[in-house]
């Protein structure tokens, strides 16, 4: 769920001419060098006596290089990464508390490179409910020369613990939108300071949560950042919320609802069955799965039950769960999930139906830590004695306009030239990729189609589950790492958009033989279309090869 530059020839010649160095360094034109205007080095110490509005410098220390310790007993992939820390350049870790309300206690940290600054900034998100600084994506960012900085967000906690909302409102709005627009406030006073210059671009990037983060921020606040890249986002996310609590109550609304994660295999089998080579590869992957027709039906059991069919009301329950959540009067609360994300690792066994039991699931803690402790601020809360529509309207009322970040309404952001990316695996089994089609789409109605073309982009990843992995290929540096070529980076392409003016098209997208380690060597290659296009096979040629397929407009 979370998220991983050079100065080109051209800018180094420059900066390397004698006497216009000195200018040139005043105006902020040259960042890289990590010295301030008189060539002397920059100091941690000068950080600590700095004075902020609404917050305190708690510490300013030198890390020398390889000497950065991730901390222990954080979330796996949130913590740090103990190789990747020991190949990073020395740098000035700065440690703020900022406190914007009486209730307010928000840690930020920001990371100076001490040395090849690339004089770029670049804000990372939170997935799930925060509480904690995601120390891999600051290591991400400082390797690549970026000065960077993140936030637990106000609070201390798990990723799916959301009792520390309970009773305080004040904390629900700094999760909500306050504490990323204050670290990003407090990030560049403190890179001003120490570099004596504002940084020339300023990307943020998040999955999930941090994805709505994203899309929060080029609304909310469209100054902030020139580029934003958005995964996943739960920008709807009252809406998204309610759907899972419909979910878990069309998974418990009988003894024998329930889908136990030991079927899911077999569920996946069928819809690969009736959908998987209607791309023309038979590959494990369903490309587009909005021309995926799977009847759940078929796998209703003949005679007995067994692990390779479903009970009749299991089957009702996967039709509820494919067709999304509905209100009283017959509305879509939020899109349902597609098929094809069923299995695997990182499925639907992890995320909406538990191995035994929904309450195992993880869609159950988010469901059920929102609408206890921040909608109806009831600790015992029950999912089960609500209707959907009633939970809909009483999120809205009480959090909608400090959590939801569905504004499609970003005239400001274009007009500052902010440019906005957005991805999302087909494969989510936690957000349905159908919600970033949504609002893609509702800022093109709302600002025209050729407007929100000149601005923001969409990208949607045949078989990437949620943020990353699955059965497709689903590295494309969206999390750090990556090609180093635009083409293959989705990172890079947005700074490149930025920076240059070069909008991008077609990415490539890689699938690791090992996974997401890339010294095994590449698996397999696709290209990753620019909505509404998807890829199609030319008809020959090796399937695994991205080369050999074009991007086109979808079948209906």
């Amino acid at each position: 769920m979370y998220a991983r530059g050079r100065v080109s020839v051209m800018r180094r010649a420059i900066c390397g001419v004698g006497r216009v160095l000195m200018v040139l360094l005043m105006l902020g034109v040259c960042g890289g060098s990590g010295a301030d205007a008189q060539g002397t080095q920059p100091s941690c110490e000068g950080v600590q006596k700095m004075a902020l509005e609404g917050a305190r410098i708690v510490s300013a220390e030198r890390v020398g290089a390889g000497e950065f310790v991730p901390p222990r007993g954080g979330t796996p992939g949130l913590s740090g990464d103990e190789r990747l820390a020991k190949k990073l350049p020395a740098f000035c870790r700065v440690k703020v508390l900022a406190t914007p309300s009486a209730d307010s206690v928000i840690n930020v940290e920001v990371w100076l490179p001490e040395n090849g600054w690339n004089g770029r900034f670049r804000g990372q998100g939170n997935g799930g409910f925060a509480g904690e600084i995601p120390y891999r994506s600051l290591e991400d960012a400082l390797s690549q020369g970026y000065a960077t900085a993140s936030t637990d967000t106000g609070h201390s906690g798990s990723p799916i613990d959301a009792k520390w909302a309970l009773g305080h409102p004040e904390k629900v709005t700094d999760f909500g939108y306050r504490a990323i627009h204050e670290m990003t406030r407090i990030a560049k006073a403190v890179i001003a300071s120490y570099y004596g210059s504002q940084p020339k671009y300023s990307y943020f990037a998040g999955c999930s949560n941090g994805g709505r983060q994203a899309l929060m921020e080029a609304q909310r606040f469209p100054e902030d950042y020139d580029g934003i890249l958005a995964g996943a986002p739960a920008n709807y996310w009252s809406r998204l919320l309610t759907n899972a609590i419909a979910n878990l109550q069309a998974q418990t609304a009988e003894d024998g609802s329930h889908i136990p994660g030991s079927k899911l295999p077999a569920v996946a089998k069928a819809v690969n069955e009736a959908c998987d080579a209607k791309d023309g590869v038979a590959d494990g992957v369903v490309n587009d799965p909005r021309a995926c027709k799977f009847d759940p039906a078929v796998m209703q059991c003949k005679s007995g039950d067994s692990g390779e069919c479903l009970t009749a009301k299991q089957v009702s329950t996967l039709k509820a769960l494919y067709a999304g959540g509905h209100d009283g009067k017959g509305r879509v609360i939020f899109p349902g999930y597609v098929p094809g994300a069923e299995d695997g690792r990182g499925g639907w066994a992890l995320w909406i139906t538990g191995g035994t039991g929904v309450e195992q699931s993880l869609m159950y803690a988010f469901g059920n830590g929102f609408f206890a402790n921040m909608v109806y601020e009831k600790a015992d809360w029950d999912y089960k004695k609500v209707t959907p529509g009633e939970a809909l309207g009483a999120a809205k009322t009480k959090t909608g306009k400090v959590l939801d970040a569905g504004d499609a309404d970003l005239a400001r952001f274009k007009a500052r030239g902010g440019k906005l990316i957005i991805y999302h695996g087909w494969n989510d089994p936690a957000i349905s990729a159908l919600g970033a089609v949504e609002y893609y789409e509702s800022v093109a109605k709302k600002m025209s189609k050729p407007t929100a073309e000149a601005f923001t982009r969409l990208y949607l990843v045949p078989g990437m589950q949620h943020c990353g992995g699955g059965p497709g290929a689903s590295s494309f540096g969206a999390l750090g790492g990556g090609s180093t070529d635009a083409s293959g980076n989705i990172r890079l392409s947005l700074e490149q958009w930025v920076e240059k003016g070069t909008a991008p098209g077609a990415l490539v997208a890689a699938k690791y033989v090992n996974e997401e380690e890339e010294a095994g060597g590449v698996k397999m290659t696709r290209p990753l279309c620019a909505y509404p296009e998807v890829a199609k096979y030319k008809g020959s040629g090796d399937t695994n090869d991205a080369t050999n397929f074009v991007c086109a407009a979808a079948s209906k």
